[in-house]
């Protein structure tokens, strides 16, 4: 097998879903897709790795003048911007859509929960459906159907991580569920602090994920998709349907740690999606 590249080392280790979805794509497409992903993860992660919002901010900011240098034609030696460089010139990208997902990372600097749901939706479309517009770019996908399925999956897929990373934001006493959500459904902070398997909560994440479901419902079924060429955008969409099932099997408890247990049938699950054309 061939030595992956630094943003394809990146991807592989840290967003191991996508990177295999981005093994559906042609080699030159899949590169670009690495590049893609292992920004995404960069600018993502920034709110768990600094003490302050403001040294997020100042981190945001060296992004945006790493893009300025590439447009400059002097990009920044660090192996992200560089694998970009290359992207940008290669599938001659818009440069918009990656600062509006660095506007977007703004919100996650503050620990403030979105009010509503939809709200969070349309955080979701800023930042995962902003990521699956680009690799349809990448692709060479633009027809109307496909953007909207990748859309409504970028949001699925979203929605589906926010749950699974439930355990982990209750401990740093974070929380991104919706309040108007919350507090329908009666549930308490503290429980959710100290991870507390409450009815309530159950009924917060039950209704969060039957969201979810209804965009992956959506997409499944729209008609005229470019499925095959536009697989490393559509196949998150199964992933995010196994996840789904294994918090319905739990009961809606998104503290049960089956939920992020290994699923060696992954590789199998996305290959037959693909064969199949069915997500």
């Amino acid at each position: 097998m061939a030595r992956l590249s630094a943003p394809g080392e990146i991807v592989r280790a840290h967003d191991p879903d996508r990177y295999l979805c981005d093994l559906f794509a042609e080699p030159k497409a899949r590169e670009g897709l690495f590049a893609l992903h292992a920004f995404n993860h960069e600018v993502a992660k920034i709110r768990e790795v600094v003490s302050d919002p403001m040294l997020g901010h100042i981190r945001l900011q060296w992004w945006r003048e790493a893009l300025d240098g590439i447009f400059a034609g002097t990009p920044r030696q660090h192996e992200v911007v560089l694998g970009l460089a290359w992207a940008f010139e290669t599938f001659e990208l818009d440069r918009a859509g990656f600062d509006d997902l660095l506007e977007a990372r703004e919100i996650d600097l503050d620990d403030a929960p979105f009010a509503t749901i939809d709200a969070l939706i349309d955080y979701a479309r800023r930042t995962a459906g902003m990521i699956s517009g680009i690799g349809l770019a990448i692709l060479g996908v633009q027809d109307p159907a496909t953007t909207r399925t990748a859309d409504d999956i970028a949001v699925a897929t979203a929605l589906t991580g926010l749950l699974r990373a439930m355990p982990y934001l209750a401990r740093s006493k974070r929380s991104m569920l919706p309040q108007d959500i919350f507090q329908a459904r009666g549930a308490r902070l503290g429980d959710y602090h100290e991870l507390r398997d409450r009815p309530q909560l159950r009924a917060v994440v039950q209704t969060v994920a039957e969201t979810a479901n209804q965009h992956l419902l959506a997409a499944r079924l729209r008609s005229g998709i470019r499925f095959k060429a536009a697989a490393p955008v559509i196949l998150p969409g199964r992933l995010s349907a196994l996840y789904l099932q294994r918090l319905q099997r739990a009961g809606w408890n998104a503290f049960d740690a089956t939920i992020n247990a290994p699923m060696p049938m992954k590789p199998w699950a996305l290959w037959r999606a693909s064969l199949l054309r069915r997500f």
